[in-house]
């Protein structure tokens, strides 16, 4: 359980990450410099610690990387994923076998820095939105390979996760309603396909977009690249007939000028395309 009451990540989602992280960075011959330089038997006692003030979120994935080089490795984690850390916070130390924990270093970081650095910053677009009851969702504009992990530390900073894939909700969007001939079209084709118990989201740009889209009895509306003038008007033409939630170049130093509109959702794809990783960082310490 994470400081914030999420369960923790189960490891079958995150386990092929690492094995291709490792691969990637071990490629034929492996870490030739520490294997090298250290001698098979050396023992290390490492520090993993915070830099710079944030989110932590992923740590037990990048424990997991070293695990995965030698089961032998012991950890002792000192925070768990959703505690908020100054620079020079302890965020787990480990002994054991000093090759894998050498090896395992930069992708471990690489993991731990680029979560906690989504959590940092959907923290800070949730604290940003203050007291109006909009919540903060993500996109599926995250890294390829890298989604559960990415929506996870999402959930870690307080935001909602909008959906996984193209497999588990319908939204249509503007290429679909071209293809498809119509918004009204879309919508039919997409109830007598899946059924009155799937939850159907249309995106709209205008207000006859958006007029057209309640008269065909939409669930909700993704209300893209408005200004904050104009969503207030579309959330009032909506009147709580669907399900509001705002996209398009929302940025946590914007985000409280829609929240303000009384929108639902205010969904960022810059949580995971744009969001720095923290600064975190592996230190030799004594055994």
């Amino acid at each position: 359980m994470t400081e914030t009451g999420l369960p923790a990540i189960d490891p079958l989602l995150y386990r092929p990450v690492i094995l291709r992280a490792l691969e990637e960075d071990l490629g034929l011959a492996g870490d030739i410099t520490t294997n090298a330089v250290v001698e098979p038997d050396a023992r290390l006692g490492a520090r993993l610690s915070a830099r710079q003030a944030g989110r932590i979120a992923g740590l037990a994935v990048a424990l997991d990387v070293f695990r995965e080089l030698a089961p032998k490795v012991a950890t002792e984690v000192q925070c768990n994923d959703g505690s908020d850390v100054e620079p020079g916070t302890t965020l787990a130390v480990l002994r054991g076998p000093a090759r894998p924990i050498l090896t395992g270093e930069r992708t471990a970081l690489n993991i731990l820095a680029r979560l906690s650095g989504i959590a940092t910053a959907t923290r800070q677009a949730v604290a940003a939105v203050g007291s109006y009851p909009t919540r903060v969702a993500c996109t599926r504009k995250t890294t390829p390979g890298l989604r559960s992990l990415e929506k996870y530390a999402v959930r870690v900073g307080g935001g909602l996760n909008h959906r996984f894939g193209l497999h588990d909700a319908v939204l249509i969007k503007d290429n679909h309603i071209a293809a498809a001939g119509g918004l009204r079209r879309s919508v039919e084709r997409a109830r007598g396909a899946l059924g009155p118990m799937v939850r159907i989201e249309v995106e709209v740009d205008t207000l006859e977009q958006l007029r057209e889209a309640l008269e065909a009895g939409v669930d909700a509306v993704l209300l893209d690249n408005m200004t904050p003038e104009l969503l207030r008007d579309a959330v009032g033409l909506v009147g709580g007939r669907a399900v509001t939630e705002a996209s398009g170049g929302i940025r946590p130093d914007t985000i409280r000028d829609y929240a303000a509109t009384g929108v639902d959702i205010v969904s960022l794809g810059w949580l995971t395309h744009s969001a720095a990783s923290l600064d975190i960082g592996l230190d030799a310490a004594p055994l």
